[in-house]
């Protein structure tokens, strides 16, 4: 058998990044930050359900430094999937297709999901400090 010569199919560092590859590739993630995170809130109620001593451990790490960056983290990938899904669940209703609207909805969904994070914690903190 002869080789052929086929063309190759462009890379992905051919193509310019657009706002829906990084806003696809993100949600991918958050998706999977997530799931690993789910994993975090399991730890959480057994530690409540061991009782004082061991939800004290948990608190004091989740209050930790570390602990409100991941947790922080965690509410923002929250925020942009829950967000960012909604704009899916438009455009499998066939709904938002013109260019105009994909980059509209996904500013949106950027600034929707910067403000909730943001008001979010601005809460939490509120509400801590009392």
């Amino acid at each position: 058998m002869s080789a052929h010569k086929r063309p190759l199919s462009p890379h992905l560092q051919i193509y310019s990044k657009q706002i829906t590859s990084v806003m696809s590739i993100l949600h991918r993630i958050t998706g999977v930050v997530l799931a690993i995170g789910s994993l975090g809130l399991l730890w959480v109620l057994v530690a409540l359900s061991l009782g004082d001593a061991a939800f004290s451990a948990t608190q004091a790490c989740l209050s930790s430094g570390l602990g409100r960056f991941v947790l922080f983290a965690y509410s923002a990938c929250l925020m942009y999937h829950f967000f960012n899904g909604i704009r899916h669940l438009f455009w499998d209703a066939g709904k938002g297709f013109a260019i105009q609207d994909v980059y509209r909805s996904g500013y949106a969904v950027i600034v929707l999901s910067a403000v909730s994070t943001l008001g979010i914690w601005w809460l939490a903190l509120q509400g801590g400090a009392a």
